[in-house]
């Protein structure tokens, strides 16, 4: 474990515009710019600006320069980091105000996680507070510094230690974490905080979150728009994680055409809560139909109709009330009467809070859906799930796909890539340059061959990657066949993996990695650490006992493991308690997986190698920073790609014959 602390710049108030991920990329190609001609200057500002992402599309270099002039009357003048800092910040707003101002998402899935907005909603907060208070009050640690005063900065003082969001996390998505991983004392050092924080961000990735741009030392420092932002979307996982078939069959009463089902199955949450609230509300003859949960929930009338049809022997007179405010009190009193926790007030219904709203109506889903349960739609929904291991595999990549920071969020994989477009905007992350876009249509798409024009591009890059994809079309994509889905997202994912390998190689011996090299390395690290274990092949039976990784594990980072906490992995119990440790230690040491402790117990070949890829990958990467000083690596910034994916995903090479 790193006791790295981050990029500190005196200048306080500077250095809170910034997350640690921007502060390192952008240190990053100072030091760069610095060591190759021994200063920075102003004038050599244009040329490093305009090569970040956030700037290259918006500004060329006389632009840049003269926006830099307005400030700075001598273009030779040296500057130091800071100066490059505010620099930045200024070209910043220029960008923004460009673009005609941030813009805001309607995705609580991409809650901000960034730092270009730093207010914070006093309402959200008390209303997050609450949650937290109620959830967590019986946890064996934390009920000792709970209940939270909302009005205080408690909250973010808690979460600097890095316990409470691993606990709210596993409060989401129950299991994600084992807790016996969780670093919890009154005092922990800096190794440990790390850890946690470690732990808590590579797990929230993988139940879904958005963590592009925020890194554990931000956490550390309990920067408030940052904790609110990772809050508020594992909050919202936990409250919408029944919105889907497999949860809820009793959905597919909300479609008039079994045919409809695809659609269904394709629609985000939040999507599909609407769906269901204007289903009740077109049958209590409530003309208006709401389609946000701000500026059309915001007069309570949608409230009332939806209450007294859900729950008509508690029936209020909510409707009849003239004022607002005092529709949503009786509104809030009647939801209370269904035991749904109210986290809002009155003030946030009539002021459309988004976000408090959303949470609430999908209280009232929870605790009263008003669907019946037909036999028969439940069985055909049960038709429409896929296996276990299918299933297992389309929330892999998902999840890697959706921690790759692109700008379209995926809700179901198997829809959502059908038209192209999320596999062009893959393909540009990981291979830049490799698209297209003006041969390239951004949904909503209308005409299918604009489809098939999508995909046939996905195709010839991948061929140009040189995937395997022997008798593939882009109509093949379209259709939606799943096996050839999951084997193309396979080689997407190798290949990502593959050059992430390569790059950080490049700096030693820039040897291409298979996967016997793979093999080889994670027994070589078992035997010299003096364990006993051997893996013989990533198909080996003997690995679904979980000592292999174990030791790997403890191979790589001695004091990773608690032996203590080891079973032998003799029955099915043990196996399962080891493997859920494993994938828990593995995310603390820094790795960013998505694998399921059933892949280790049924060891699936697949997610054996990405696991053992990993932890590979996470210690090559820490000889490399031990023989090279952080600040002088151009590579570390490099528009943010390799960085960021390196975050993101396993490291690994592979032979088309293991991974058929």
């Amino acid at each position: 474990m790193s006791s790295y602390v981050g990029v500190v710049v005196s200048d306080q108030e500077l250095q809170s515009h910034f997350t640690q991920v921007e502060l390192r990329s952008l240190k990053s190609k100072f030091v760069s710019a610095r060591t190759q001609s021994g200063r920075v200057t102003v004038g050599d500002l244009p040329s490093i600006f305009k090569g970040l992402k956030a700037f290259n599309e918006l500004f060329d270099e006389n632009e840049i320069k003269a926006i830099l002039a307005e400030s700075h009357d001598n273009m030779d003048q040296e500057i130091d980091f800071e100066g490059f800092l505010r620099a930045h910040m200024n070209l910043h707003a220029r960008a923004t105000a460009k673009e005609g101002g941030p813009k805001s998402s309607s995705s609580f899935l991409k809650a901000a996680t960034t730092t270009v907005h730093h207010a914070i909603n006093e309402s959200e907060r008390a209303s997050y507070v609450q949650h937290i208070n109620g959830y967590l009050a019986e946890d064996k640690f934390l009920k000792q510094f709970l209940p939270i005063d909302p009005a205080s900065d408690q909250l973010f003082d808690l979460a600097k230690d890095g316990v409470l969001l691993c606990k709210l996390i596993n409060v989401a998505v129950p299991g994600t974490i084992d807790e016996r991983a969780i670093n919890t004392k009154k005092v922990l050092n800096p190794w440990e905080r790390n850890e946690n924080h470690t732990l808590a961000l590579n797990s929230a990735k993988a139940i879904g979150c958005t963590v592009v741009n925020i890194g554990t030392q931000d956490l550390v420092e309990g920067r408030p728009h940052l904790v609110l932002g990772l809050i508020s979307q594992i909050i919202k996982i936990q409250m919408l994680a029944d919105l889907n078939l497999k949860k809820t069959p009793q959905l597919l009463e909300l479609l008039e055409d079994d045919k409809d089902v695809e659609e269904l199955i394709s629609l985000p949450p939040e999507k599909v809560l609407l769906k269901w609230m204007n289903f009740h509300l077109k049958k209590a003859g409530y003309e208006k139909q709401v389609t946000n949960f701000s500026s059309d929930v915001k007069d309570g009338e949608a409230y009332a109709v939806l209450l007294n049809a859900l729950a008509p022997e508690l029936a209020g007179p909510a409707i009849a009330a003239n004022d607002p405010t005092e529709r949503a009190k009786v509104i809030l009193e009647q939801a209370e009467k269904l035991d749904c926790k109210t986290y809002l007030t009155p003030k946030d219904i009539v002021e459309g809070s988004p976000n408090l709203n959303l949470a609430f109506v999908a209280q009232i889903f929870q605790h009263r859906n008003g669907l019946n349960a037909d036999t028969t739609k439940t069985s055909y929904a049960e038709m429409m799930t896929d296996d276990d291991q299918t299933s297992r595999e389309e929330r892999c990549f998902r999840m890697w796909i959706n921690s790759l920071g692109i700008a379209t969020h995926v809700n179901n994989l198997f829809e959502d890539i059908r038209n192209g477009w999320v596999l062009l905007e893959v393909l540009d992350k990981v291979s830049p340059g490799s698209v297209n876009w003006k041969q390239a249509t951004k949904p909503p798409i209308q005409m299918p061959f604009r489809k098939v024009e999508n995909c046939n591009q996905v195709i010839k890059i991948g061929k140009e990657l040189n995937f395997s994809l022997v008798n593939v079309a882009g109509n093949d994509i379209v259709q939606g066949n799943k096996k050839l889905l999951l084997a193309f997202l396979w080689q997407l994912m190798r290949f990502t993996m593959l050059q992430l390998l390569k790059n950080l190689r490049s700096h030693s011996q820039g040897k291409e990695i298979t996967d016997a090299d793979i093999l080889n390395w994670a027994n070589n690290k078992v035997k010299k650490a003096k364990r006993t274990s051997q893996m013989d092949s990533f198909k080996d039976k003997n690995l679904s006992n979980g000592i292999f990784f174990l030791d790997l594990l403890t191979a790589v980072e001695p004091r990773v493991v608690n032996w203590s906490l080891v079973t032998k992995g003799e029955t099915d119990e043990d196996k399962k308690m080891n493997a859920t440790y494993i994938i828990s230690v593995a995310r603390k040491l820094g790795c960013s997986i998505y694998l399921l402790p059933e892949d280790i117990i049924e060891v699936n070949q697949k997610m054996i190698l990405i696991l053992t890829a990993s932890i590979m990958y996470w210690s090559l990467q820490k000889h490399y920073e031990t023989i090279t000083p952080e600040a002088t690596s151009p590579e570390a910034g490099e528009n943010q790609t390799n960085t960021d994916l390196a975050n993101e995903v396993s490291d690994l090479a592979i032979d088309d014959n293991t991974a058929s």
